[in-house]
């Protein structure tokens, strides 16, 4: 199958003809007529520019315009359809859509899993409310904190209620000189988190 680019090129050659020759007769400028012979569409000028100047330089050689303007349209759609990608198409079938699901499923449930054994397995939270001032005013001192809702806490190994929201609350007496508040948390896992201060009694303040 021959191709127009081919064919008005065989034509120009046997005619022994130069582009600059043809330009000068036809008034088509020379790089649409390289573009032509090159089957180089991207040089192409634009419609109905372009078809007229095909046929015209067709018809100069002594061809049948119309038919080689028709083989150029074949030419250049074979090639846009050569060059286009084929982009894959995804159909959802009942049985993709249902490997999908079960595929989403697994994930978020071993999402769920490890996030789980991270937070089962590592050192509870412990934010505790500490009075401003090492040395205090009075033998009581109140003790605030917060810590992960499921862990225990103890202040001087005395546990701790700690309610939903992972809260607590105790008075601690200042019996000694110096005392030392020890508040641990430990979570279902064993892990532990500690915090301590320590206390001046109101008797060392006088």
């Amino acid at each position: 199958m021959f191709k127009a680019s081919a064919i008005i090129r065989n034509a120009r050659l046997d005619k022994e003809l130069s582009f600059e020759e043809i330009a000068a007769k036809t008034k088509i400028p020379v790089k649409y007529l390289q573009a032509f012979e090159a089957d180089n569409p991207q040089a192409f000028p634009d419609e109905p520019y372009c078809s007229l100047l095909i046929k015209d330089y067709a018809e100069y050689l002594g061809l049948d315009g119309q038919k080689i303007l028709g083989l150029f349209r074949r030419d250049f759609a074979q090639k846009r359809k050569t060059n286009s990608p084929v982009s894959p198409q995804i159909v959802f079938t009942p049985k993709f859509t249902f490997m999908i699901l079960i595929s989403i499923m697994i994930i978020s449930f071993s999402s769920y899993l490890f996030f789980e054994y991270l937070k089962f397995n590592r050192a509870p939270n412990l934010k505790v409310s500490w009075p401003e001032s090492s040395q205090v005013t009075t033998s009581v001192v109140e003790i605030k904190g917060v810590t992960d809702p499921e862990s225990t806490i103890r202040i001087n190994q005395d546990l701790v209620i700690v309610d939903d929201g992972g809260n607590f609350q105790k008075r601690v007496n200042i019996a000694s000189p110096e005392s030392k508040i020890v508040i641990e948390s430990r979570s279902p896992s064993g892990k532990t988190t500690v915090q301590e201060k320590t206390f001046v009694s109101p008797q060392d303040n006088l």
